[in-house]
């Protein structure tokens, strides 16, 4: 199971008690925070977040919108006597600012901070569990966004049913993988007896502050859920374009173009108080569209 917990879902001022960008994805208790905005560990707390088990942080880029919350949070982890080590994946020059808030308060951190910088499309880490990919997007700055793929055998074991037909249990990784057993008397069991099926992997894709990009469909195949801005309205296409953003519509265009089964849309602007308005202009090209509303998890089995 994949959760993405909204954080903040608006652009750069936060109005109408919407909160600049952050999101904490939950995959097999590991916890990765998606960009940092203004206020996120308040946001944390109030949704009974624990800091303690964020182990990555991914910083999609270097507008303030998206990590002016991130030495506040960092300096928390600190008074709170973290020891374990914390891994940031970001573009060039957050290591260096980081620093230079520490060193200007006299502070030195209690753990250690390994600091991943994004320069290319790449694989960023590998668990036994998951994949983390950051890919680039187009914004007025070095932008990134990511991707995370579950790791799944395809099957699950019936542990009673297997060990009713006498197989031991060194084999059952095995059964995990999709191989028949063959007993000591050469009697074949075939998988499907003693295994179900362990359903399709989850995967999640973050496309952070860019243009509409038609060429993503060939980065982001088989993702399941799908985050992406949706700034303006279609009406400001030409302005979305401008300011390297983009539509309701667009993101939609693009969600439909991939077939995913989910989209999320956020990153809105300011000007919007009401979101329906997005909301229906994206349903009307992709109808499994869903606001990210802050406070909500999104879950993918």
């Amino acid at each position: 199971m994949l959760a993405v917990t909204i954080l903040g879902n608006n652009s750069a001022l936060p109005v109408y008690g919407r909160h600049p960008t952050a999101q904490v994805v939950t995959l097999h208790d590991h916890l990765m925070l998606i960009d940092c905005g203004e206020g996120t560990q308040m946001q944390l707390s109030r949704y009974k977040i624990r800091i303690s088990k964020i182990k990555y942080i991914f910083i999609s880029h270097l507008h303030g919108d998206h990590y002016f919350g991130l030495i506040g949070l960092l300096t928390s982890m600190g008074l709170l006597s973290r020891k374990e080590g914390i891994i940031i994946f970001c573009p060039p020059g957050l290591p260096e600012i980081i620093q230079l808030q520490l060193s200007a308060a006299d502070t030195v951190l209690p753990y250690p901070i390994d600091y991943v910088i994004m320069t290319e499309a790449a694989e960023l880490l590998e668990t036994k569990h998951f994949t983390l990919r950051c890919f680039p997007v187009e914004h007025r700055i070095s932008c990134w966004g990511c991707r995370l793929d579950e790791k799944k055998f395809p099957r699950r074991v019936n542990k009673q049913q297997a060990v009713e037909k006498g197989i031991p249990a060194a084999f059952f990784t095995h059964l995990q993988k999709g191989e028949n057993y063959r007993s000591f008397n050469g009697d074949l069991i075939y998988n499907e007896e003693v295994t179900f099926s362990s359903g399709l992997a989850a995967s999640y894709a973050y496309c952070a502050d860019t243009r509409y990009i038609p060429a993503l469909v060939n980065v982001l195949k088989g993702i399941r859920l799908l985050y992406h801005e949706s700034t303006y309205l279609h009406n400001y296409a030409e302005k979305a374009h401008e300011r390297y953003h983009s539509t309701a519509h667009q993101a939609a265009l693009l969600a439909k173009s991939i077939g995913v089964e989910r989209l999320l849309i956020g990153h809105f602007s300011s000007k919007y108080e009401e979101l329906t308005p997005l909301l229906e202009e994206a349903k009307a090209t992709f109808a499994s569209t869903d606001l990210a509303l802050e406070g909500v998890t999104y879950i993918i089995r």
